[in-house]
């Protein structure tokens, strides 16, 4: 799914207004009509319950008054607060306001000065709707917007942005570099195509969750569009998952070699593994200390097990001729003579390689090796892995840019890890994904991932290919383990055994 810029949003409203063709008053009603359903099938009413809804006086109030309208007929208890922070309004807001007036069971006050905001009050279990501000922002909020935004931020209530969280610019740079008063959403409903800002972590405060309504926006003309950003849905995935043959074997599906594990982290070599031979690869050969032997062997008999030398790390690069793909990093440590493995490695591998964790902290500390990587290399930083590797930034908008030019720059694909995890491609591009949750901030998730990616590439899976569905079947995988455990309890082994459900979705 592609993410555009505000201004392509809006020449997509315009082409379909125009080729629908459909007034922009009922391109609102529709949008309105898909925000209704939405809190129709998602509010949990509560006796007495009030939905406070916010209005400023462009179309973003315009979609908040309709909103208004259709929930009042819904026989929800509906207030309706205008911010009167200006003497004129847009045409639709004033067609929408008609409309509102004829209702009477919608009560409406204006808000007009600081002392009407400090009079609002709201009640447990009320419900607050944010449709003052759109997208269309493009400098800090000030004066009556502001006081009622942080007179709503007060409240402990949930609060649902209708477009964008009133305050935050689409823009990110604008947002970035002129932090103004925004309002706190539990969560967030836009219309049909993800915005940028939604993807970094400062805004996450802002946005909570976001949903996606589809209101009909034309899509030859969405298709058409020029972009580099992504955001990964199950329509995408699916696209790239391949069936199995009647007669395929397991040589059909390749052979990973996962290097990992030193004295004390043989479960990041057991958690990477596992994940991989999860991921479908034919065969998997770990290669590990000889402390992690009989661990091994114990805990995962699937998987072929190359001793090192060395009792406690690893010592010396076996050999790599019969392996599809490589992974690398998870528990190495970072012993002299494991950073003299992962540079033979690079220097001698001619098969598809993922580095993962302290194979990247190694990196980090000889940053003259990252020009040897082997072109397509995936790389799985978190954010502190990546600064070491690619130097501090000031904000998630600045991180963005330098993610972009160090994929490209070096030819290599980076997946990095959080929230919407963003793969960088070398061609320029970045996908966000759009599954996974917080419960995914436990021990040993990365290492499931590494082995994910190196088993995808094993069975010939491009690189992009093996980085975006890997990166999107881990979220998934994470988003069914949470609704058995919880976010709180779920651990990484979790994540692998929810795999083959996630994975059934997938290809429904």
């Amino acid at each position: 799914m592609k993410i555009l810029t505000i201004e392509q949003v809006r020449e997509a409203d315009a082409y379909t207004i125009a080729h629908e063709p459909i007034s922009s008053i009922n391109l609102m009603e529709r949008a309105a009509t898909a925000c209704t359903d939405w809190f129709t099938t998602n509010l949990l009413p509560e006796i007495n319950q009030h939905i406070h809804i916010f209005c400023g006086l462009g179309n973003n109030g315009g979609d908040g008054l309709a909103i208004a309208r259709l929930m009042a007929a819904k026989n929800f208890i509906v207030v309706v607060y205008i911010v009167r922070y200006k003497n004129t309004c847009s045409e639709d807001f004033l067609i929408n306001e008609r409309r509102l007036n004829k209702i009477p069971s919608v009560a409406i006050i204006n808000l007009k000065s600081e002392t009407d905001v400090n009079a609002l009050q709201f009640k447990k279990g009320d419900v607050v709707i944010d449709a003052i501000v759109g997208s269309g922002l493009n400098k800090p909020i000030e004066g009556l917007v502001a006081k009622t935004i942080e007179a709503i931020n007060k409240f402990s209530v949930n609060v649902f942005s209708i477009d964008i969280p009133s305050g935050l610019s689409a823009i990110p740079s604008i947002h970035i570099n002129k932090q103004g008063v925004v309002i706190k959403a539990t969560h967030t409903l836009t219309f049909q195509i993800p915005k940028l800002v939604f993807m970094f972590p400062q805004h996450g405060e802002y946005i909570g969750d976001f949903t996606l309504l589809d209101i009909g926006l034309d899509n030859s003309f969405i298709n058409q569009q020029s972009t580099i950003n992504y955001f990964t849905t199950l329509a995408d995935v699916r696209i790239i998952i391949k069936p199995r043959g009647k007669f395929s074997h397991k040589g059909t599906y390749g052979h990973a070699l996962i290097i990992s594990g030193s004295y004390g982290k043989m479960g990041a070599a057991q958690l990477t593994s596992r994940a991989c031979l999860r991921s479908g690869a034919g065969l998997v050969t770990v290669h590990l200390p000889k402390c992690g032997y009989e661990i091994m062997q114990t805990s995962l008999p699937e998987a072929m097990v190359s001793i090192d030398s060395d009792i406690h790390f690893i010592s010396a690069l076996p050999k790599l001729d019969k392996y599809t793909a490589i992974g690398i990093g998870p528990g190495i440590d970072t012993e002299k003579q494991t950073q003299n493995v992962l540079k033979l490695l690079i220097q001698n591998c001619a098969v598809p390689l993922v580095l993962d964790a302290d194979a990247l902290n190694i990196l980090s500390e000889n940053k003259t090796w990252l020009s040897f990587l082997p072109k397509g290399t995936v790389l799985t930083p978190h954010p502190k892995e990546f600064e070491r590797l690619a130097g501090k930034t000031e904000n998630d908008y600045e991180r963005y840019g330098l993610l972009r030019d160090f994929a490209f720059k070096f030819g290599v694909y980076v997946v990095l890890k959080g929230a919407h995890t963003a793969v960088a491609c070398p061609d320029g591009t970045v996908y966000f994904n759009s599954t996974g949750n917080p419960g995914m901030a436990t021990a040993g998730s990365g290492d499931v991932l590494t082995g994910i990616i190196t088993g995808l590439l094993a069975q010939g899976f491009s690189p992009k290919e093996a980085a975006l569905l890997a990166v999107f079947w881990h979220g998934l995988a994470a988003d069914i383990a949470m609704d058995t455990s919880g976010s709180l309890s779920v651990i990484a082994g979790d994540i692998i055994s929810a795999m083959a459900k996630a994975f059934k979705i997938m290809i429904k």
